[in-house]
């Protein structure tokens, strides 16, 4: 070993005695506000921010950034992340526990199917916090993400927590029993007892109480609740009417018509429009031939023509209803009949707005009865001019998509059995010149084949429209088409950069390839879009009859991210019906940011409300018109705490992290929205204008705004 010289060794010495090692200063401690800015940036990005997210939420000593820290997780939902929410549910202070028991729910909604390990120890860690929890808030959010998880131990202490029926948690437990039902089927609750269900329903002062156990009583489909739903439907409260007509509705029978009838005449636009829907639903069970109530009962709806023409829009909810729910086949002379009444009706319409809400309640009818023969004959000629062509047979075009009929006997051997005949009909609108009725038109063929299909779907998989070009690659694998491979493999090498091409692509490449798809799926697992992810891990999940989940993706520090909307803002909608004016949510910032930016950018000038559900949702903001549009850019979900209560506005989704410019005001309570769909916002002005809107309201214009504190 080399050995320094001695006097050199000693001048070493000497100054290494003299020398003091200074420590670099410790850096500033950080202030809450950057705290929570790279909180909201993690959870922007999809980030753990290498395991620091993890450690605020389980360990910081503020309970205001353990909270935050523990909403980035929920809005995160990734399965690693399981311990430190089950952590939060035994926190000391109750803010944390209410905030991990809204994640743990989150977590339950995740759009990937939770491992059963996960679902087992989420559900015991709910189970274990909602039987020891002493704040009523925090076991009210307990309850609810014990809803959203659905499982039979769930169901379980929900059903304890019904009884006695003016308890504490009946009413939240009722809700979350309903929800359970929506997410996984009314088997789930097959064991509620009707009587618990039914002490909800008795008239008491809290009008809630009987909502939550109207809302169950419909969720449950029970045939045995038959006279429960009679009896609730003389309660006052309007929604607690029609969720109760809504269930007779799906289990009732024609009998039921008379009660259903003194429905169809209430003031209030959604409960007659329930009615009108389950008088449709009752007609289809009518037997053949025989007189049917439920029919002569929606054909006295043809006054509501002349109230619509009126200008009293919301009267046309009930005739949408009917027109969207369908009619057998015996029920056609009703629809023709309706449909007269509307030609009269526009002979003396009020306004051009009257007209153009005629024209279009004409066209849904005129499909109605095309989906009841299973061809284009009536739209041909609908809306008097005044619905364009190119939605007219695209609305015809994807209501034939769900025929179910038989062909004649004329045309079938009587030793075959009867089956769906194709939709060759729709051949020839593939080469229309709107992507809306080449999109119609592949709907149509992707539920009923046809052979002489194959070319011309193959041909728009390479087009430029990706809308189109999905469909025609989802219709390619229906149709068992070998040779349209190549085109639907360079169709898949567009999926990186759009991903909204994902399912159809995966579908078609399942059918087709089968398990010579997995190489490619296998990449999509790593996506830095979320959809793709889950797109590719269901689809994994099918071919190798395994389950396979995808992994959390950070999104790059460049990915879209619009600035927030300060409190206080408000989007006025201006339609030639009257205004609709929305308070923002602060708690979506990114979500109500985006359609700021979209509004000032003038995007939603002349878009319309393309899909209204009477009593359920009215949703507009695509550009296309058919629910397949947006802004070309996707923003990250933001579930907040807002419930879906009437007048609350949400955005639209095709999967996890997928929202744009389409958004949704809800007509009545919808729980089993609550936490799956970023609610953003809620109507303080304008409701009145929200239950008026019909399909093919147009949009003026978006007016950002403030609202004064």
């Amino acid at each position: 070993m080399a050995r320094l010289p001695a006097a050199v060794s000693a001048g070493f010495l000497l100054v290494s005695a003299c020398a003091h090692t200074v420590p670099p200063p410790a850096p500033p401690p950080e202030t809450p506000a950057r705290v929570m800015a790279r909180i909201q940036d993690w959870e922007d990005r999809r980030s753990l921010g290498g395991g620091e997210l993890v450690r605020l939420a389980t360990a910081a000593p503020e309970v205001t950034v353990r909270v935050r820290a523990l909403r980035a997780l929920a809005r995160i939902q990734d399965v690693a992340t399981l311990e430190a929410v089950v952590a939060g549910l035994t926190a000391p202070d109750k803010a944390v526990r209410e905030e991990a028991a809204f994640a743990a729910g989150e977590l339950a909604l995740s759009w990937e199917p939770l491992p059963e390990d996960v679902r087992t120890a989420l559900t015991g860690a709910l189970v274990r916090a909602e039987a020891s929890e002493a704040d009523g808030w925090v076991r009210i959010t307990l309850l609810e993400s014990l809803g959203k998880l659905a499982t039979p131990g769930a169901v379980e202490v929900l059903t304890a927590r019904l009884s006695p029926a003016n308890g504490p948690w009946s009413e939240a437990a009722a809700t979350a029993l309903g929800v359970a039902a929506r997410k996984a089927g009314a088997a789930a609750v097959a064991n509620v007892p009707l009587e618990a269900i039914r002490a909800l329903l008795k008239p008491r002062e809290r009008s809630e109480v009987n909502l939550a156990g109207a809302y169950l009583l419909a969720a449950s489909k029970r045939p045995d609740a038959v006279e429960a739903l009679r009896s609730c439907l003389a309660n006052a409260h309007p929604d607690v009417m029609a969720l109760c007509v809504k269930g007779l509705g799906d289990v009732g029978s024609p009998s039921d018509t008379m009660a259903l009838n003194l429905m169809l005449g209430d003031a209030t636009p959604r409960v007659s429009a329930e009615a009108a829907r389950a008088l449709a639903k009752l007609a289809a069970k009518c037997e053949a031939g025989a007189p049917c109530d439920p029919l002569l009962a929606l054909e006295g709806q043809w006054r509501r023509a002349k109230q619509v023409a009126e200008g009293k829009a919301a009267q046309g909810h009930a005739l949408l209803a009917v027109a969207q729910q369908g009619l057998p086949l015996q029920g056609r002379p009703v629809l023709s009949r309706l449909r007269s009444a509307l030609a009269e009706a526009d002979r003396v319409a009020v306004s051009d707005e009257a007209h153009a809400d005629l024209a279009w309640l004409d066209c849904r009818f005129a499909a109605a009865m095309d989906r009841q023969q299973g061809t284009l004959e009536q739209v041909l000629q609908c809306g008097y001019g005044r619905v364009p062509e190119a939605r007219r047979l695209a609305l015809g075009l994807h209501e034939v998509a769900q025929f179910k009929g038989a062909p004649t006997a004329a045309s079938k051997p009587r030793d075959v059995s009867p089956a769906v005949p194709g939709a060759a009909f729709a051949v020839p609108y593939l080469n229309h010149a709107s992507p809306l009725v080449r999109g119609g038109a592949l709907d149509a063929l992707s539920e009923r084949p046809v052979p002489e299909a194959m070319a011309p779907v193959r041909a728009l998989i390479g087009g430029g429209d990706a809308v189109v070009a999905g469909l025609a690659a989802a219709t390619a694998g229906k149709l068992k088409d070998a040779e349209s491979l190549p085109a639907l493999e360079a169709l898949a090498e567009r999926v990186p950069k759009e991903p909204d091409l994902a399912e159809a692509v995966a579908g078609a490449l399942v059918a087709l390839q089968g398990r010579a798809a997995e190489p490619r799926l296998r990449e999509w697992l790593t996506h830095p879009h979320a959809n793709v992810r889950r797109v590719a891990a269901e689809s994994l999940t099918t071919l190798t009859g395994t389950p396979v989940r995808s992994n959390r993706v950070e999104l790059p520090a460049d990915t879209y991210r619009p600035p927030a909307a300060p409190a206080g803002t408000t989007l006025t909608l201006r339609t030639r019906k009257g205004d609709i004016t929305v308070l923002l949510d602060p708690d979506a910032p990114l979500t109500g940011g985006n359609l700021v930016a979209l509004a000032k950018q003038g995007y939603f000038r002349g878009i319309t409300f393309h899909r209204v559900v009477p009593d359920f949702v009215a949703q507009g903001g695509d550009p296309r018109g058919d629910g397949e549009g947006g802004p070309g850019h996707s923003i990250r979900c933001e579930m907040t705490r807002r419930p879906y209560a009437r007048g609350t506005v949400g955005m639209a989704l095709s999967g996890k992290d997928t929202g744009g410019s389409q958004f949704f005001f809800t007509h009545s309570p919808q729980p089993h929205l609550d936490g799956r769909y970023t609610a953003f916002g809620e109507v303080v002005s304008g409701m009145d204008v929200v239950d008026a809107l019909l399909e093919g309201t147009v949009i003026d214009d978006v007016i950002v705004g403030t609202r004064a504190p």
